[in-house]
């Protein structure tokens, strides 16, 4: 199973100021196919980011990708 992490959209509210969930979804599932683990979450209108840096860390290890933006905000929050 090729697993990817990547960001996932949660906020809907009408200013359009979304919030995202970092999440470990199958590659060969579709866009809003249900996520295999929540890495933690990211609000880009404060600049927010909570990681768990840990789990994300073994995922990786275990030869899942990150996707870009997951990348940047890995190096923001070392």
């Amino acid at each position: 199973m090729a697993v990817r992490i990547r960001l996932r959209r949660i906020g809907k509210n009408p200013k359009g100021k979304p919030h995202f969930r970092v999440t470990a979804f199958d590659e060969h599932k579709g866009r809003d196919s249900r996520a295999i683990e929540e890495l933690g979450y990211y609000k880009p209108a404060t600049g927010e980011a909570v990681l768990k840096k840990e789990k994300i860390c073994a995922w990786v290890k275990n030869g899942a990708q990150l996707s870009e933006t997951v990348k940047n905000l890995l190096k923001k929050n070392k």
